[in-house]
């Protein structure tokens, strides 16, 4: 007989992922020092995308339409969808097939690098998603219809997602900057002030646009650190 665990026996995730990281560099001989349990760094290219509202898929896909999830993101919980959209600028400037991520929000939001933008005709200001007051707007089109947003066009600053204990570790909280150094054949790169964003759940995951992931050509990185300024606490990955 199956019986019902005890919620207070149940394990942590992410405790469980520290638990096996430290266990398989062990048996590569590779475990870390005493008390050293940070886990990888992440540094992940976040190409444009956008975000939309229940009532913005529905218009734009038809009545009733959801998201379809297709590929799981890093972070537990969002996805890419299957659908895209138009998105269409000032002089009839567009970008086909932009990716739609989930899950949706109470806001639609249109995230571009800066060569995105300048080819839509677009001035988007850097923005941390979700500041998006004042901002530039877009059309967008479906299959089913099109929206016209009257702000919500931004590029995303660098950010860094990590857990409270990963904040912890580093020394920051949520809201504080920290640096990303990357490391590169003839293109490495320190990219200054990384708005922290920590909360119970997050992985330690880095997010660039793809200028600047094209700028340290994150591909053939081979060592990639984030540090907090004025601090020796890092961490790194050594490829």
């Amino acid at each position: 007989m199956i019986q019902a665990a005890d919620s207070s026996q149940v394990i942590d995730r992410q405790v469980v992922e520290r638990i096996v990281r430290r266990v398989l560099l062990s048996q590569m001989g590779l475990e870390a020092a005493s008390g050293d349990e940070r886990p990888e760094l992440v540094v992940s290219i976040s190409a444009r995308h956008v975000h939309l509202t229940d009532e913005h898929v529905e218009t734009l896909f038809g009545k009733g339409h959801r998201l379809t999830p297709e590929k799981p993101l890093y972070q537990d919980g969002f996805f890419a969808a299957k659908e895209t959209v138009m998105i269409v600028g000032p002089r009839r400037r567009m970008l086909p097939t932009v990716r739609i991520l989930g899950p949706t929000r109470s806001y639609s939001q249109v995230e571009l690098a800066l060569t995105d933008a300048i080819s839509l005709g677009i001035d988007a200001p850097v923005r941390h998603s979700g500041d998006i007051e004042g901002t530039p707007g877009c059309v967008l089109v479906g299959p089913a219809g099109a929206v016209e947003l009257s702000q919500g066009v931004i590029r995303a600053a660098r950010h860094v997602h990590m857990n409270i204990r990963d904040a912890e570790a580093f020394g920051v909280a949520n809201g504080d900057t920290m640096n990303l150094r990357v490391r590169s054949p003839l293109c490495s790169v320190l990219f200054e002030d990384l708005l922290v964003r920590a909360d119970e759940t997050s992985k330690l995951e880095v997010h660039i646009d793809t200028d600047e992931g094209n700028a340290c050509n994150l591909d053939a990185a081979t060592h990639v650190e984030l540090v907090r300024p004025g601090s020796p606490c890092r961490c790194r990955r050594q490829a």
